[in-house]
């Protein structure tokens, strides 16, 4: 048997192995992203400038800028958070909220788990057989946002799910308590109190449709288009495509501009998620529990 100095001794040799342990798994998730950073900052800051972000590609893509490729990210992205974001925190207050325990839910939470899973190349399959050819968006913004919502869809209404049901019970209790229905309660207080939550699964629905390539490629996003887009039913060019097509597809490219688009595009999503997390940390911060 421990006496009571030998098991306290032992506790904390206990505590500092795990302490060292989670240290090293910490270290490597965090080393390869400096690696990666690191790599894109020495090899594509040469190709940084303000004319590389102002200009279109010209040469053949060997030179120029990514204006157009960068508008259209934004296009795609914006367009797919216009229409996931309602749709996903709809069903998350449904599932959440009003739905019970029975097939039907099960049915649903089935779906959505599935439908996390499903490869990126099967949604981009999936959008042009719905939306480029039944509903004939033909290959556009619009057709590749759909796809991507489509993709990102889980994440917003898990996300939401479980802020909602982080909001403790009793606050519901006493709006009920006091004659509000139920909507009113959820409009008023729950989703209020779980907004910050649900800016997390909006934040890595920006990181996952910036990056994207396969969906958009077949949906509505070009190799090159020297002009903008001018409505939801153009074509565009894309950072993601843009990036994958002057590291593979075009010849005599300078090295340092595959690396120079990638670091735009890492940094506009940084960006992105950036005004996001501060937004969530104030509305955080507003809270009364």
């Amino acid at each position: 048997m421990f006496d009571a100095s030998e098991l306290n001794l032992r506790n904390q040799r206990v505590q500092r192995l795990y302490t060292i342990l989670f240290a090293m798994m910490t270290l490597l998730l965090i080393v390869p992203v400096l690696v990666i950073l690191t790599t894109l900052v020495v090899k594509g800051g040469p190709a940084l400038s303000i004319d590389f972000l102002l200009t279109n590609p010209i040469d053949g893509m060997t030179a120029g800028g990514v204006f157009p490729a960068l508008v259209g990210t934004i296009w795609l992205v914006a367009l797919a958070l216009i229409i996931s974001v309602p749709l996903g925190i709809a069903a998350a207050i449904y599932l959440s909220e009003y739905a019970g325990d029975n097939w039907f839910t099960r049915i649903i939470n089935l779906a959505i788990i599935n439908l996390a899973g499903v490869p990126s190349i099967v949604h981009a399959l999936f959008g042009v057989g719905a939306f480029v050819l039944f509903f004939r968006f033909g290959t556009s913004i619009l057709a590749a946002s759909l796809t991507l919502a489509i993709m990102t869809l889980p994440v917003v209404i898990v996300a939401t799910r479980e802020s909602l049901q982080a909001v403790p019970f009793a606050f519901r209790e006493a709006c009920w308590n006091m004659g509000a229905t139920r909507w009113q309660t959820i409009r008023r207080v729950v989703l209020p109190n779980a907004i910050s939550g649900i800016l997390t699964g909006v934040i890595l629905e920006v990181s996952r449709t910036s990056g994207e390539t396969a969906p958009i490629m077949f949906t509505g996003a070009v190799f090159f288009s020297p002009f903008l887009p001018q409505g939801i039913f153009d074509q565009t060019m894309a950072m993601s495509l843009h990036l994958f097509v002057v590291s593979t597809q075009v010849p005599g490219v300078p090295e340092e501009l595959p690396y120079g688009v990638a670091l735009v595009l890492i940094g506009m999503v940084l960006a992105m998620n950036s005004i996001s997390v501060a937004f969530r940390t104030y509305l955080r911060g507003r809270k009364k529990w």
